[in-house]
């Protein structure tokens, strides 16, 4: 069963000034392209989910539309919940994503088993629209890494994911990767 992994467009604030931005111009015109992209990927049975963050909500919007869809929330995809103040997270970011899992506290390794198994519940196949560390916990996780950091998934990214049985995921493509830095 295929599960598609959309990270979201570009958002309208960068990750240290706004918990919850929205999409920018350019975001918007990124959740068409994804939309039209995945289109004729998709079977007629698919399920959208999205993160509640709006940046992923409306990411989700172009595709939803056209299916003429409904969007289930799942907080499982939702970014990683980081231990700092909002002025504090591109730093702590960065120091995050140079370390491994091993160094990780108990609720982020519960934050990124809680996605992994999410995605082995599903019995339909699905969209998720979520975030660039999900994407990166996900495929991590999948392909048995240890590093925080596995890809740079570019804003409206696609990655293919297929889930082989109840227990058992395996990635089938990355995504577009970013020339640039995380916001």
């Amino acid at each position: 069963m295929d599960i598609f992994l959309v990270r979201h467009g570009e958002a309208a604030a960068h990750w240290g000034q706004d918990p919850d931005p929205g999409l920018s111009a350019l975001g918007e015109q990124q959740a068409v392209v994804a939309a039209q992209a995945l289109l004729p990927r998709l079977p007629g049975d698919v399920s959208l989910v999205s993160s509640p963050l709006l940046r992923a909500q409306e990411t989700a919007f172009p595709l939803a539309k056209s299916l003429g869809a409904t969007v289930s929330i799942n907080d499982a995809f939702c970014e990683i919940p980081a231990p700092v103040p909002l002025a504090q997270r591109k730093t702590w970011l960065r120091g995050f994503m140079q370390q491994s899992w091993e160094e990780q506290p108990r609720e982020l390794l519960a934050w990124r088993d809680h996605a992994l198994e999410q995605l082995l519940e599903l019995s339909t196949p699905t969209v998720i629209f979520t975030h660039f560390l999900v994407l990166n916990a996900i495929v991590g996780r999948v392909l048995e890494s240890s590093e925080t950091l596995y890809f740079w998934p570019d804003n409206a990214s696609i990655t293919h994911l297929k889930l082989k049985n109840k227990s058992s995921l395996e990635l089938l493509s990355l995504g577009a990767q970013m020339d640039t830095v995380v916001n």
